[in-house]
């Protein structure tokens, strides 16, 4: 396997930086703990191995090609998210032991994946520069997408446990809101960064 600890350093860097999935995986965990963000989280790791198969097949490739085709699919990427940055900007303060709202559910965690423009940024660099296993592509890929799946999971572990640290600050009304702010804002440049590159 040629290459594979820069394969996985450059996994790290990529997926461990901030961006989208990882940014509303902190709020998640700071506004409802990580144990209630784990169907989310879940729902985030599968959405990113589809985005890798995505990727790696070149459909990703082919559909950006098509005239007019990326206007509108970053115009709904972006909408999307704008959606996800008010819902948790506005997110009320925690009670204690007390109902919390509609956390983020599985499904939209696939959904965040498989529109998030910093995921399909990251994966296409690794599936295009690196090679773990020469002269057999299938075999290449599937060990990618293995060593990337296991690197997303454990990063996005990490971000949700760092923003479950932060629940006490949830339970207060102004913390809350300069924390739910932040989160949304960040968010938000986070796929401003991502659509620039």
């Amino acid at each position: 396997m040629d290459g594979l600890l820069g394969f996985i350093l450059a996994g790290l860097a990529l997926a461990g930086s901030p961006g989208p999935a990882t940014l509303s995986l902190a709020a998640t965990g700071a506004a409802f703990g990580a144990r209630r963000g784990i169907g989310y989280m879940t729902g985030i790791n599968l959405g990113m191995v589809a985005v890798m198969a995505i990727t790696a097949s070149g459909v990703v490739g082919l559909l950006l090609a098509l005239p007019g085709a990326t206007p509108i699919v970053i115009g709904l990427s972006s909408a999307y998210f704008a959606y996800l940055a008010y819902r948790i900007a506005t997110a009320p303060p925690l009670a204690e032991g007390g109902d919390h709202g509609r956390r983020p559910s599985f499904a939209g965690g696939i959904f965040l994946s498989l529109v998030n423009p910093k995921g399909y940024a990251a994966m296409a660099p690794l599936f295009s520069s690196f090679v773990l296993i020469r002269e057999r592509v299938a075999l290449d890929v599937t060990a990618k997408i293995i060593v990337l799946a296991v690197i997303i999971a454990l990063v996005n572990i990490a971000w949700l446990i760092a923003g479950s640290a932060l629940t006490r600050f949830f339970r207060e009304p102004r913390s809350n809101r300069i924390v739910n702010v932040s989160f949304a804002v960040l968010l938000i440049a986070s796929v401003g960064l991502a659509l620039l590159f």
